[in-house]
């Protein structure tokens, strides 16, 4: 699809020089995450089985002027849609030709039998429904020193920050596979005490080898106990998939995770610490809150036939489904999680 000054096409990521071309431009563009470059895109195609589509808007000279990364995301459970990007909380359209990058992602929906196309974030498309209420987004800088980010932090949580310190805990970093076989571990126990199917364990190791990303983890006594994925781009840190054992509560180990990944990133020259988004009103909300940082609204938008997918796990009617799963061995979770995750995109 043309517009006088620009044209859109589909990438061809099994080329190299494709993707090394999308990447600058992602990575020149002040907007641009993690969440737009072809490592994340093609992470998820890999980690979950989900095709991977990625428009490029090129003006008459052929440089890029505005990209849009999707994922073909199809689910017994939640039905199919076009996201950008899937598994990600940000990857809508980045620089110019907004309308014509939707108008395209929307025809190739429809091309495909899906009836809906979502965009996280990015300038949304003329005539799309855009959603302000469900989500905030939670960034602040990174202090200078220890000292300064403890006073970065409220009071009462700066207090658990502080206990968490003076305990035995030690913090490894790196991306070992020894280190993520404990990440997964300890994260597939954290989402299902949560209530929450678990991603592949792929999706993480493909996540870790194509992005600049990292493992840290907090260790007791010889057990690791709590540990975050975490994703750094343009002096940004993003602490992605975290979580902690039930011991990690009392040892206070989740305070001292995140503290800890505060210094980590300092020292790999990271300005800002990027929480991630959280549902308005839930408790996720609050604890980010807690730690000196105010929800943003973020902006996502939708064309859809008949209305956009229903995956809110707030709704009534997932709680019987959320109650069961949390009372899942952990192994269990394991097996069971990720055909149904692979489908939440």
């Amino acid at each position: 699809m043309t517009a006088p000054d620009l044209a859109v096409r589909v990438a061809d990521l099994g080329r190299g020089d494709e993707r090394a071309r999308i990447d600058a431009f992602v990575r020149s563009a002040e907007a641009g995450t993690p969440f737009h470059l072809t490592g994340w895109l093609l992470a998820g195609a890999a980690g979950c089985g989900q095709k991977a589509h990625y428009l490029i808007a090129e003006r008459l000279d052929g440089t890029i002027a505005g990209v849009l990364p999707l994922s073909e995301i199809r689910s017994p459970l939640f039905g199919a849609a076009m996201v950008s990007t899937g598994f990600g909380v940000d990857g809508g359209v980045l620089g110019e030709g907004a309308d014509l990058l939707a108008e395209v992602a929307w025809q190739s929906a429809r091309a495909r039998g899906i009836e809906s196309v979502e965009l996280r974030g990015g300038p949304a498309p003329s005539g799309w429904a855009v959603d302000t209420d469900s989500y905030l987004g939670f960034v602040r800088p990174i202090a200078s020193d220890d000292e300064a980010e403890l006073k970065a932090i409220p009071r009462k949580q700066r207090a658990e920050v502080r206990k968490a310190l003076a305990n035995e805990l030690t913090v490894e970093t790196g991306s070992s596979d020894a280190m993520l076989t404990e990440h997964y571990r300890i994260y597939a126990e954290s989402v299902r005490n949560l209530g929450t199917p678990v991603f592949p364990v792929r999706l993480f190791r493909e996540a870790v080898a194509r992005l600049d990303a990292d493992v840290l983890t907090v260790w007791h006594q010889g057990r690791a106990v709590a540990s975050v994925l975490s994703l750094y781009h343009a002096g940004t840190v993003y602490p992605y998939w975290g979580g902690g054992t039930q011991a990690a509560r009392g040892l206070r180990a989740n305070d001292l995770m995140y503290f800890a990944l505060m210094r980590h990133a300092r020292a790999r020259g990271c300005r800002s610490f990027d929480f991630g988004r959280s549902k308005v009103g839930t408790g996720a909300a609050a604890f980010k809150k807690n730690w000196g940082f105010e929800g943003q609204p973020l902006a996502y938008a939708s064309r859809s036939v008949h209305g956009p997918r229903a995956i809110n796990p707030l709704n009534p009617k997932y709680a019987l489904m959320i109650a069961v799963w949390k009372r899942l061995p952990v192994w269990a979770a394991k097996l069971a999680g990720p055909p149904i995750a692979r489908g939440l995109g």
